[in-house]
């Protein structure tokens, strides 16, 4: 029995092959009972000393759960390399402010990470998947008096609306976190205690420009024409009490760890932005705020209020269990992957870790930023109306057209543009013309003149028929790298259209009507390998389009238990002579609803009249008489 099968099951891995090997592992064992807070241990539950001189170890006395923290451990630890081959995966979506309602850039980025956690788990990884809403901050606070809530029952309705969002997507979160959870602010102070207790925060006074929409502090020379970079609106903060977070302290331990971890941040056009940034100086970063209350209170000041970042920031560990070092946390942390919008790239990539370093934890191993989409080549706002409803898109389109289009149109990582005329040719194409009419022709053939059974291939193989299988085993392997190192999701849902297109030119060319009519023995193997080479690639397509996938699978008669991606290849293919269900069309064309309601609208064309009746020819006898 497998190692992971023996796992799922409950069983031990453990192998023992000599009393060599059980000697050294009862001196290990004994070694572990002795020191249990060694360095192998520290580093095992992800707890990491940055090696920045002006820091001190320290073993706290508050009370919750510490480790001693060596200051020899390289920064390089702190990011697991590519060769880290652990079982757990750790993937997070920011959590989402609830001043207003869901758009397609919460559908998106949740989709993503949607698509990898999938992909993840029929991989054999044990997945933990987090997303949830962001609830404190001054932006809530005005957002709940305006309509005239308090904040919690506004945080209350509006938060629902992006668990009812997760639903209708079919999203595979394992847990949706609210900041405003008990457990989280507990977690948020703890961090904050750990931080002080490493000399981290000191109190002070902030006065400069802040951005209530964005929630950020912006200096001087990055306003542009008076406002932010986002182009929100900037106030001035006059003087106030604040804590501040030595942010500045951080600059050279932050470049290093960006040169000794060349992914943490991803694309590359985006590592380039923040080692620029940081390059050009930080700054203390003020933590707390005293003229508003809806916020995490700062331990032993109840006058401030954390900085709403710090608070959100916190969620990624908070989800897991910490500041208890055990159970979820020892499992998944550090995370596998942040996925971002461009936006908030440096509240990842700058705060966020500085404060990790800082506390003596580890940071997460890498960040990755997608861009925006814009509506028919405009900028999407509320003042312009072009906002994209994805409940909308769902209701329209359906959702797996909709997570198809999303996934697949947009190289991810850039901008993108959406459009209805584009999103009904690419589902149309790739969907319902090329995936779902192979599906059909194929399997209608089969119910005609196969008995509605798998065909037996008979005949001896082909190049062509070998090439074809060959391309559509080989999906995962063209697909893993794709989605687990690159995030490259076009690539991936390209990778499979690939091969549909593949399948598509095979199916033509070796022309199975035809075959009926000369020999049957071949026109058997050649629907066989049709139809063989679909079910690998319906399996790949499960984390794109989990519903539509699953009636394909369904078509093939492939039991629920043989559809991980354990199940691509030779040893779980279609077994002749298993009966089909009756061939059915998965993939209906959508239409733009624009052009369907200009076309109604149009005036009905008037009826064709009659011709005029030509006079007849005169006869030769009549031209002569005439």
């Amino acid at each position: 029995m497998q190692d992971r099968r023996r796992h799922q099951l409950g069983f031990s891995t453990f192998r023992c092959s000599s009393f060599r090997s059980t000697v050294v592992i009862i001196m290990l064992a004994a070694l572990s009972l002795v020191k249990p807070m060694t360095a192998w241990r520290r580093k095992a539950v992800g707890f990491v000393r940055p090696d920045a001189p002006h820091l001190r170890p320290h073993i706290s006395s508050s009370s919750f759960p510490r480790r001693a923290l060596s200051s020899s451990t390289p920064l390089r630890s702190a990011a697991a390399g590519a060769g880290d081959k652990r079982k757990g995966y750790y993937i997070t979506t920011p959590i989402y402010y609830v001043n207003d309602k869901p758009h397609i850039g919460h559908a998106y980025t949740t989709l993503a990470c949607d698509v990898i956690a999938r992909f993840m788990r029929l991989d054999g990884r044990d997945v933990f998947f987090l997303t949830g809403t962001d609830e404190h901050g001054q932006k809530v606070e005005q957002s709940a008096a305006k309509a005239g809530k308090t904040p919690q029952d506004f945080v209350d309705e509006v938060s629902q609306n992006f668990m009812s969002l997760a639903k209708t997507m079919d999203f595979t979160n394992d847990v949706f976190i609210r900041t405003t959870q008990h457990d989280h602010k507990a977690a948020v102070q703890a961090l904050w205690k750990q931080l002080e207790d490493a000399d981290q925060i000191y109190l002070g006074a902030y006065e400069g420009w802040y951005s209530v929409r964005d929630e950020a502090y912006y200096t001087e020379s990055e306003l542009v024409d008076g406002k932010a970079p986002t182009g929100a609106e900037v106030v001035w903060v006059v003087k106030e009490p604040s804590y501040f977070f030595k942010l500045s302290a951080w600059q050279e331990p932050l470049l290093k760890f960006y040169e000794e971890n060349p992914g943490f941040i991803a694309p590359e056009s985006r590592r380039n932005e923040v080692i620029s940034f940081v390059k050009g100086g930080l700054k203390d970063l003020s933590i707390s705020r005293t003229t508003f209350k809806w916020g995490v209170p700062v331990p032993g000041d109840a006058d401030h209020v954390m900085y709403v970042w710090m608070d959100a920031l916190t969620n990624y560990i908070s989800a897991i269990g910490y500041p208890d070092a055990g159970g979820k946390y020892q499992d998944f942390w550090p995370a596998d992957l942040h996925v971002v919008g461009k936006d908030i790239l440096r509240f990842h990539t700058v705060y966020w870790p500085a404060f990790l370093l800082a506390a003596g934890l580890a940071p997460p191993k890498k960040v990755f930023a997608h861009g925006w989409w814009t509506k028919d080549k405009q900028k999407i706002s509320k003042s312009v109306g072009n906002v994209i409803d994805p409940v909308g898109l769902v209701e329209t389109f359906g959702l797996d057209s909709t997570r198809y289009f999303l996934t697949s149109e947009v190289p991810f990582g850039n901008d993108g543009d959406f459009s209805n005329d584009a999103f009904v040719r690419r589902v149309n194409n790739q969907l319902a013309n090329e995936l779902g009419n192979l599906f059909q022709r194929s399997l209608a053939f089969i119910s005609k003149y196969c008995e509605g059974k798998v065909p037996n291939p008979a005949s001896a193989m082909t190049d062509a028929d070998v090439a074809l299988l060959k391309s559509a085993r080989g999906l995962l392997g063209t697909a893993r790298p794709l989605v687990e190192e690159h995030q490259a999701l076009h690539k991936y849902a390209e990778a499979l259209n690939q091969v549909v297109n593949e399948g598509n030119r095979y199916f033509d060319e070796q022309a199975p009507w035809a075959l009926k009519k000369t020999d049957t023995d071949r026109m058997a193997t050649v629907l066989y390998i049709t139809i063989e080479a679909l079910r690998s690639v319906a399996i790949m397509y499960q984390p794109i389009i989990p519903s539509s996938a699953s009636k394909l699978l369904d078509l093939l008669a492939v039991p629920l238990d043989q559809r991980t991606f354990a199940h691509i290849g030779a040893a779980a293919a279609l077994v002749p002579g298993t009966p089909l269900p009756t061939p059915e069309g998965v993939f209906p064309r959508v239409e733009d609803p624009a052009v369907a309601a200009t076309a109604a609208a149009a005036p009905p064309k008037p009826p064709k009249q009659p011709k005029k009746p030509k006079a007849p020819k005169a006869s030769k006898a009549e031209q002569q008489q005439a």
